[in-house]
């Protein structure tokens, strides 16, 4: 005899799994689409004629792409961005975040309370620019890096997460000679792999797909990041000025299939990364909102 419930699937659930249905095929369908313009072939391609499965398949652009200096730069500029920005924010959030989790600290409270009200106001658009300019930052890939080492809202959820840590392992590791660092290497950091992960991802996405900052810091277009490239090549039509004029020829893929294959290049790495990473993610978003 089998004890197994089955669920009745009820006339609201058909509806919400429809609607649901819909709208993910309506979000997926402009990548589809996109992914489909940049392998079509030039022999079959007619401009502003929809094709989702392209007649004649062609990796024509992304050779195109891959072969511009412009875009290799662009890739090293977003990568040494990515990595770097991504490793110094995960170093300074979880040590600050660390630091006020201590009831030693002078003045714990005060500085906390700076940091929730950084949290509701910011300085702004222009004290940030001439901040970044006073230090001569301007025309630097620090210039996206330094400013952002941390924010108050990763701060405000990593600290929660650490009081939420068990106190007796904490003070077992103090009482058998375990200093300050030693504790924070040994039992927090190992404690904290699923908020390392799932931080690691908001910080490595936010620094990828980093582009108002770089159009504003970034004057040189060698140092350009892939957002800033892509939306010159869709937006201002500007390959020519992006150093992709090599290329141009007889030869060379139609614009709309290069400005595809662009886009494509740019979202793949996020779309690698964050399978091996959700299951950390799925335990990191909870991160802090359990107090017990």
């Amino acid at each position: 005899m089998s004890f197994v419930q089955h669920k009745k699937i009820t006339v609201f659930d058909i509806v919400n799994y429809t609607l649901l249905a819909i709208i993910s095929v309506s979000c997926l369908f402009p990548f589809v689409y996109v992914l489909s313009l940049s392998l079509t072939d030039r022999a079959v391609y007619i401009p502003y004629e929809f094709h989702l499965i392209p007649e004649k398949l062609s990796l024509a652009a992304y050779s195109y792409i891959l072969s511009s200096d412009s875009f290799l730069n662009a890739l090293n500029s977003t990568l040494f961005i990515t990595i770097v920005g991504s490793i110094l924010n995960l170093v300074f959030t979880f040590t600050m975040a660390y630091g006020l989790t201590e009831k030693r600290l002078p003045h714990r409270k005060w500085i906390y309370g700076i940091v929730v009200f950084s949290l509701v106001f910011s300085a702004g658009l222009i004290p940030s620019f001439f901040l970044v300019k006073e230090l001569g930052l301007m025309n630097s890939y620090w210039a996206l890096i330094l400013p952002s080492l941390t924010n108050a809202w990763s701060l405000i959820v990593v600290k929660s997460f650490m009081d939420s840590l068990p106190v007796e392992v904490i003070e077992s590791a103090k009482i058998d000679g375990c200093t300050d660092l030693g504790v924070f290497g040994r039992i927090i950091l190992p404690l904290s792999k699923p908020a390392l992960a799932a931080f690691f991802l908001f910080f490595a996405v936010a620094h990828w797909n980093t582009y108002f900052n770089a159009l504003m810091f970034l004057t040189d277009s060698k140092k350009w990041t892939l957002q800033v490239l892509v939306k010159s090549l869709v937006l201002d039509n500007r390959a020519s000025t992006s150093g992709m004029e090599a290329s141009i020829g007889d030869s060379a893929p139609p614009s709309e299939t290069v400005r595809s294959a662009a886009i494509i290049l740019a979202i793949l790495p996020i779309l690698f990364i964050y399978p091996f990473l959700q299951k950390h993610f799925a335990k990191g978003v909870m991160v802090g909102s359990v107090k017990g």
